[in-house]
């Protein structure tokens, strides 16, 4: 039996709205599809079962990255493309990928570029496009670091760019982009508490002020975010908000110890 020759893998949490429509669009490209799930409570595991992949239950960690890297590990093909149950691979760019590794390229991973789906529209600006992430590579070549929430791939040897970008259906809802928030504010916080960070006037000063404005001004007007509309004006406000979040969570940690 040959060795298949592109694996998909994905770290899934409560991912049921999603994990149909990102793994029809990869069926005829794939050899394999691995799934790691995060002990989700919702039909995540059971879609993913019908629909052929091969399901992993394990915790959720804060980090999901470590899960993405459980995925990962478990790929037998030569090739492994590492999703989101929240992105969908278009039929274009599944024929890139195809004839990428069909044509045995020196490089030993591709970069894919992201149409970011929030509030009704994908984000042309505010730093949301082309938005460039590692995501296909060849067996062993490419881990993550498990670090950071935001963290880009490691990769042994040089990497290239595919030129069709993927969808990404981040924050179709309001809510969902709320919970999303709510995951990596605490995330923040955890980080904080490892640095152990000093609670008073200056770090309130900076994470209350500095950062948010920083933050907003740099998205909103730097990145021309103005020109997304509504959508782009509430993404950088809330980018913003980010860092009140994670150091009142972070105040909340100290508290409690």
């Amino acid at each position: 039996m040959s060795t298949p020759t592109l694996s998909i893998v994905l770290a899934t949490y409560n991912e049921a709205a999603n994990i149909r429509r990102c793994l029809d669009a990869v069926a005829a490209i794939a050899s394999e599809i691995i799934v790691v799930d995060g002990n989700s409570t919702d039909a995540t595991r059971k879609i993913a079962k019908d629909l052929g992949a091969k399901v992993y239950k394990t915790t959720n960690k804060p980090n999901f990255h470590i899960n993405k890297q459980l995925a990962i590990d478990r790929a037998q093909s030569a090739w492994v493309l590492q999703l989101d149950a929240d992105e969908v691979i278009t039929p274009p760019l599944s024929q890139e990928i195809i004839n990428t590794i069909d044509d045995n390229p020196p490089e030993n991973a591709f970069r894919i570029k992201r149409k970011n789906y929030f509030l009704g529209r994908f984000l042309k600006k505010g730093g949301q496009y082309p938005d460039p992430v590692i995501r296909l590579f060849r067996k062993g070549k490419a881990k993550l670091p498990q670090k950071d929430v935001h963290e880009q791939m490691l990769v042994a040897g040089s990497v290239g760019n595919l030129g069709e970008p993927m969808e990404h259906y981040t924050a179709p809802t309001f809510e969902r982009y709320l919970t999303n928030a709510n995951r990596y504010t605490s995330f923040t916080a955890g980080q904080l508490k490892d640095r152990h960070l000093t609670i008073n006037l200056s770090s309130t000063f900076l994470y209350f002020f500095v950062k948010p404005l920083s933050t907003f001004l740099l998205i909103y007007l730097r990145h021309k975010g103005f020109l997304d509309g509504f959508p782009g004006f509430v993404f950088a406000l809330f980018s913003g908000l980010h860092h009140h979040l994670a150091y009142l969570k972070y105040w909340e940690l100290t508290r409690s110890h």
